[in-house]
């Protein structure tokens, strides 16, 4: 490594950000390729394995940070995948990283939905499906801008959104409200909208999971799903958004852990596994250029059959560039360097991910800085601008699928004495918390009643005597798509509660989460959809059963009869509502 630190000392200048296009490649830049000349076999290998690492704090003497240090000083990884903490404790997490890395290290997070999903106090989105409830691509512009300029505040360069799946699958327990929708020219546009906003800010952009997760019924993170469709379908359907995407100069895609035997000649191999897929149809077909990087490698669709340095040997022979997550960095890196020096892959091979990795270093500025200041993320991250941008997309979000017998029309008319039932799961256990809350404020007598999904039969039985003491009861459900748990549905005695109550009262289901309960529940009489539960969008769901205008559309079919652009459209009522305090 002595002779890539003289050539760090040579101070190459840094190049104005411009995201490298996804469907052209210019040539390595002189540093690039001074790089390359210098760097050892395995650590050219190991530029291109990104280990995941928590953002909560840690002391410097911590077990976790100390894992983190020897990723960095012993085995040279290119970069780091950040997670879950506030802002400050993940920026100085990387600070410390990038001081210590002979190389600067390409910082990469899954921002979906905006940072929120993973800075505590970071700008909270509705999830790409609001979003495209919303019918404006200029609602996913900001997302993405948003998203990027808090994103490059905290260190993180590379975003592994946005989401390009097609959901026309309702029993999809992954993908669901992941998607802006089911029909995939509308998705296409977001997509490429969400992308243009991302990268406007200075932040790369990856879509994902290609081919297309959204019709399965499998969760990849527990075994390997299959989508039996043929090439005509795929071109036409799961492609459209990918290939907007890559139109909009999208920077990276992401592969699925997903079989497709109507499209590969192995019909057990995962996309990510597949140079089929990721060469035969990624590059030879759709003609991208830019970052091909793998889902997480420690994934039980692969792990499970593959072994972990054999999946990273496989996925780069496929056509993936950067080797996500494995389980074992280090047998990762020694298993992808015994291959080249096996002949198994071709050196040349190898350089160009590399050099697409370094490119992208060079163009985000990390060689002129590679740290941020600590003191600027208060001044940008969950600004009041931005709050407000997210306060106005959640409100346009809300769709009304149903409003029978005039429930909704009621709650809109006048404050009255409601009975409020909430059920939260996995990251969003206080759905309907903020809601209800809200909907006090504005003069309603609310009595509320809590279930979880540890909840027993003495809970949903006091659930039931809670609905039955207020003339119109509202259950408030996040539902929602959670790794590993296998399916997506609300716990079957809720459901039975809710119609139980559908059919001694009125009743409207507000879901915080999937859209599509319905069909565990057809005899409620009012759906609204509020996608997600957060202040923003819990704040947009009590202010549009106060008055509010409601204007948002299906951008799914939702069975078993309404359909994409269904939705009932309300004008502003005339019924004054309290006003809301600053970040509500």
């Amino acid at each position: 490594m002595a002779h890539v630190v003289r050539i760090l000392a040579l101070g190459f200048s840094a190049a104005v950000l411009t995201p490298a296009s996804g469907r052209s490649q210019s040539p390595p830049s002189s540093r690039v390729r001074a790089l390359l000349k210098h760097l050892s076999l395995r650590d050219q290998v190991a530029q291109l394995v990104m280990p995941w690492l928590a953002g909560s704090y840690a002391a410097v003497d911590a077990a976790a940070l100390a894992q983190a240090r020897m990723w960095v000083d012993s085995l040279h990884v290119g970069g780091i995948i950040i997670s879950i903490g506030s802002p400050l404790d993940i920026a100085a997490k990387l600070n410390f990283l990038q001081q210590r890395s002979q190389l600067p290290l390409l910082v990469a997070s899954d921002l979906e939905g905006g940072t929120a999903f993973r800075f505590q106090g970071g700008t909270a989105f509705p999830t790409n499906m609001g979003v495209g409830a919303t019918g404006r691509e200029q609602d996913a512009y900001q997302m993405g801008r948003i998203t990027a300029i808090e994103g490059r505040a905290v260190g993180v360069q590379l975003t592994f959104s946005p989401d390009a799946d097609v959901n026309n699958n309702p029993a999809n327990p992954i993908i669901n409200t992941r998607s802006f929708g089911g029909d995939p020219a509308a998705v296409g546009r977001m997509v490429a909208a969400a992308v243009r906003g991302t990268r406007s800010a200075g932040m790369y952009a990856t879509v994902k999971h290609f081919p297309g997760h959204g019709d399965t019924e499998t969760d990849s993170h527990l075994a390997l799903p299959v989508i039996p469709v043929s090439w005509a379908r795929l071109n036409t359907v799961e492609l459209v958004p990918f290939r907007a995407a890559i139109a909009a100069n999208v920077d990276a895609v992401m592969s699925a852990h997903i079989a497709l035997p109507g499209v590969d000649s192995d019909p057990t191999r995962p996309a990510t596994l597949s140079p089929e897929i990721l060469t035969g149809v990624l590059r030879d077909s759709l003609g991208f250029r830019g970052l091909a990087v793998t889902d997480a490698l420690d994934m039980g669709a692969l792990v499970s059959k593959y072994g972990g340095g054999e999946a990273a040997v496989l996925a780069f022979l496929a056509g993936s560039d950067l080797l996500l997550q494995p389980s074992n960095p280090a047998e990762a890196i020694a298993a992808v360097t015994a291959a080249v020096e096996s002949g198994r892959i071709s050196r040349v091979r190898l350089q160009h991910s590399v050099a697409r990795l370094l490119t992208l270093k060079e163009r985000a500025h990390l060689w002129k800085r590679r740290t941020v200041s600590l003191a600027r993320i208060e001044m940008l991250v969950g600004k009041q601008e931005f709050l407000d941008t997210a306060q106005a997309v959640s409100a346009r979000s809300i769709v009304l699928v149903r409003d029978g017998s005039g429930v909704i029309d009621s709650l809109r008319a006048t404050p009255g004495r409601l009975s409020v039932v909430t059920y939260g799961e996995g990251a969003i256990p206080a759905a309907g918390v903020d809601f209800s809350a809200r909907l006090r404020s504005m003069g309603n007598r609310v009595t509320t009643f809590r279930l979880y999904p540890t909840s027993g039969p003495a809970s949903y039985d006091s659930a039931r005597v809670v609905a039955q003491a207020s003339p119109t009861v509202i259950f408030a459900v996040g539902v929602r798509a959670t790794s590993s748990k296998g399916s997506i549905a609300m716990p079957a005695p809720l459901a039975d509660v809710i119609e139980a109550i559908s059919r001694e009262r009125p009743t409207v289901l507000v879901s915080f989460g999937s859209p599509y309960l319905l069909s565990q529940t057809p005899s409620v009489h009012a759906l609204l959809l509020a996608w997600t539960s957060n202040p923003h969008t819990e704040l947009a769901a009590a202010e549009a059963l106060a008055g509010a205008p409601i204007t948002g559309r299906l951008p799914i079919d939702l069975p078993p009869s309404y359909h994409i652009g269904d939705g009932l459209q309300k004008s502003e009522t005339g019924r004054t509502r309290p006003a809301r305090g600053r970040g509500a």
